[in-house]
């Protein structure tokens, strides 16, 4: 199996009963394959995904890591949408990542290559560049791999108000 797939199923009923949908590799709309956007549980087998409440990867992210999720609020939803996925995309097991203050790469930067709970913590302001919007880890969650990103907007993120920071690490 390569560093860039995995296997996720999909369950329409909590605890992993109903309907099921199995992906290795990306899915931009759960609906094309005949599964309807309702899912109550989910297992990751092997991977990481970024899952999306919409097809089309848009939408709240999810990032799931192998694992047993019985019902949509373990991994942190407020109901049951969900419409596609794709794997994480590992890049070797060295990471670090150049969070700037403002757009276009200017203003303050910061340099991580771990895990950050709280980023004010650094002496760093509240406007930041990726990450979960709130600290350790919990809020809107965004995915950000390996590339430039000169505005919030290009991962998705509704503002750039960011407040901790954690590496996806992939299982096999």
């Amino acid at each position: 199996m390569s560093q860039y797939s995995g296997k996720i199923t999909f369950y329409e009923g909590k605890c992993f009963t109903g309907r099921k949908l199995e992906v290795r590799g990306d899915c931009d709309n759960f609906q094309d394959r005949g599964f309807m956007n309702r899912v109550n549980s989910i297992r990751v087998e092997s991977g990481a995904f970024i899952c999306y409440d919409h097809p089309d990867f848009k939408g709240q992210q999810f990032i799931l890591e192998r694992g047993e999720y019985p019902e949509f609020q373990r991994w942190n939803s407020h109901n049951d949408h969900m419409g596609s996925c794709k794997p994480v995309r590992m890049h070797g097991e060295h990471y670090r990542i150049e969070l700037f203050e403002a757009c276009n790469f200017s203003g303050q930067c910061v340099e991580l290559c771990d895990d950050c709970p709280f980023l004010q913590s650094r002496g760093f302001s509240k406007n930041l560049s990726t990450g979960s919007s709130e600290p350790n880890y919990r809020g809107r969650m965004y995915i950000v791999e390996r590339g430039d990103y000169c505005s919030h907007n290009e991962w998705q993120a509704q503002n750039p108000n960011i407040q901790s920071l954690r590496r996806v690490v992939n299982y096999f």
